[in-house]
């Protein structure tokens, strides 16, 4: 979820992924998938960061950075001698 602040300065948590259109009339609206609109404060640019940030923090947590490699185990050594077959 993002945090976005209404006009009258409450902050509203909107799910990205329900946001159909940014507009920017020099108010910006938000227009969600229901149908529903939102007078917010930030301009159409933070907006779209914030969903850049929230979506890359996603991925993150879905695929941490790799731990660096654990050191490989050498092969134990070629036993000599004849071996007996079948």
């Amino acid at each position: 979820m993002i945090v976005l602040t209404a006009r009258d300065g409450d902050q509203i948590l909107f799910n990205p992924d329900q946001i159909e259109t940014i507009e920017e009339t020099p108010d910006t609206h938000l227009t969600l998938s229901n149908g529903h609109h939102y007078l917010v404060m930030e301009k159409a640019e933070e907006i779209v960061e914030k969903i850049i940030d929230f979506k890359a923090e996603i991925l993150r947590r879905a695929w941490p950075e790799p731990t660096a490699p654990a050191p490989r185990r050498s092969r134990p050594a070629a036993r000599s001698g004849s071996r007996k077959g079948p």
